[in-house]
């Protein structure tokens, strides 16, 4: 497999863009509109993997370039999996999407009588090299959902992920930190060695 020293990212998401950008050292992520496509892809599908596989497929498919997307999402078992794969629409109200602050809000309050508290962040990877070679990761950072939100980084839920182990929310945690032990950190490696792999075999 020859080396990949460029992907183009399935993401409007400024937030993960910078995030992604640490992840893949040493390969140039690039957007759609650098070449005048949207990247648009609408996320119909039931699981991580059928959304993000369905964007990067899009993207590859518009572009002819290797492609990269991701899904993920905030799981509370004790809400029957909510907000899950509907995590960024979440409470969304005529295709309208709630501020992060608003989403974190309304989350807790579906919580605030829930005594077990267990939460995971899931993230599914893929990259598309051609219309039928593909890698595929999903990785998991579990938590507790926090009494009220805490910390000024990260984006999304993560002000309102609480890690025992570390004794801080998710947005509490430095860059390094939240690169370490996130969904999205624990996935990019599994790809990053993949795609070594590959340049290994040949």
């Amino acid at each position: 497999m020859d080396p990949v020293s460029e992907l183009f990212v399935a993401t409007g998401n400024e937030h993960k863009m910078v995030e992604l950008r640490r992840l893949f050292p040493g390969i140039a992520l690039r957007l759609p509109r650098e070449l005048g496509e949207s990247g648009r892809f609408e996320e119909t599908g039931e699981t991580y993997l059928d959304n993000a596989l369905g964007k990067a497929l899009h993207l590859y498919r518009g572009l002819g370039r290797p492609a990269l997307a991701d899904d993920s999402g905030l799981e509370v078992p004790a809400l029957g999996g909510e907000p899950g794969v509907y995590s960024s629409r979440y409470g969304a109200v005529a295709g309208r999407k709630l501020a992060d602050a608003d989403r974190n809000a309304l989350l807790l309050e579906k919580a605030r009588e829930l005594e077990d508290r267990r939460c995971r962040f899931v993230c599914c990877m893929v990259v598309v090299l051609t219309e039928v070679r593909f890698l595929v990761v999903q990785e998991t950072c579990e938590g507790l959902l926090a009494a009220g939100p805490r910390g000024e980084g990260g984006f999304g839920y993560d002000p309102i992920v609480w890690l025992p182990e570390r004794g801080v929310t998710v947005a509490e945690l430095s860059d390094p930190e939240k690169d370490e032990v996130s969904h999205r950190g624990r996935a990019a490696r599994r790809l990053l060695a993949l795609l070594a792999a590959g340049r290994a075999r040949g």
